[in-house]
């Protein structure tokens, strides 16, 4: 079987469920070596076993992300038994119910904030000095079509996501000269636990987190010379028009 990514140790955080999940386990069929980084160790033993079945080396990382210390330890965990890390998927993420700003929780905007921006920031930081002193390597943030058409009761959110947009543009300028890539993924609905059952939408017609698992692929595998630093990803038909295509 081919496996294009062997050699490259992946952390991938939020990969007990969702986006960061099925992309753990793309990256492990690819040949990766993947840290499975996420709060719920049970879940990460369930990818675990998964992705073993594609013969793939794993190694389960049961930490919050939104702790410094607690992140720090385990990125030094995985580099000590694993190796260096020349793929980082900052996939984890928060998305309560839509609430108008008004009546929005402050602590909902800190925890959005916190784990949807702040955490890929402090991880970033903590690899790139390795990445950058072996002059290769990816980091992957996964922002959302939010950061760029956001709706009502999607202001935290929104801002959370729009900053890491941003985040991703202006970390790519001052680390491309210096081999590592930096892309972010703006996809619109995806068929997770995120996106509650509301019968506004067509679920049938949402990306599923496969989708996205494999762009990051293909990013992963895009050559050297070249750097996708931001993409779009929608779902073909629209998934608020409950009536069919003309």
């Amino acid at each position: 079987m081919d496996r294009p990514l062997e050699g490259h140790v992946a952390v991938v955080t939020g990969s007990s469920r969702g986006i960061g999940r099925a992309s753990a386990l793309k990256l492990a069929k690819q040949g990766a070596t993947v840290a499975l980084v996420a709060r719920n160790a049970v879940a990460l033993e369930s990818v675990a076993r998964e992705a073993g079945l594609f013969g793939a080396r794993t190694l389960v990382v049961p930490v919050d992300i939104t702790d410094d210390h607690g992140i720090e330890e385990a990125l030094q965990r995985v580099v000590v038994q694993l190796g260096s890390v020349s793929i980082l998927v900052n996939a984890a993420g928060v998305a309560p119910p839509r609430t108008m700003h008004g009546k929005a929780a402050i602590s909902e905007w800190d925890r959005m904030l916190s784990t949807c921006l702040r955490a890929p920031m402090v991880l970033s930081r903590l690899l790139l000095p390795d990445m950058l002193a072996h002059r290769r390597g990816l980091i992957v943030n996964i922002a959302s079509i939010a950061a760029r058409r956001a709706r009502p009761g999607e202001a935290a959110y929104a801002a959370a996501k729009a900053g890491l947009l941003a985040f991703s543009h202006t970390l790519f300028r001052e680390v491309r000269n210096n081999g590592v890539k930096v892309t972010a993924i703006c996809p619109g609905y995806v068929d997770t636990d995120f996106v509650p059952e509301n019968k506004k939408v067509d679920r049938d017609k949402f990306l599923r987190a496969d989708d996205v698992a494999d762009v990051i692929v293909q990013t992963a595998l895009t050559p050297m010379h070249a750097c996708p630093s931001e993409i779009i990803l929608e779902p073909q038909f629209d998934p608020e028009i409950r009536i069919a295509p003309i």
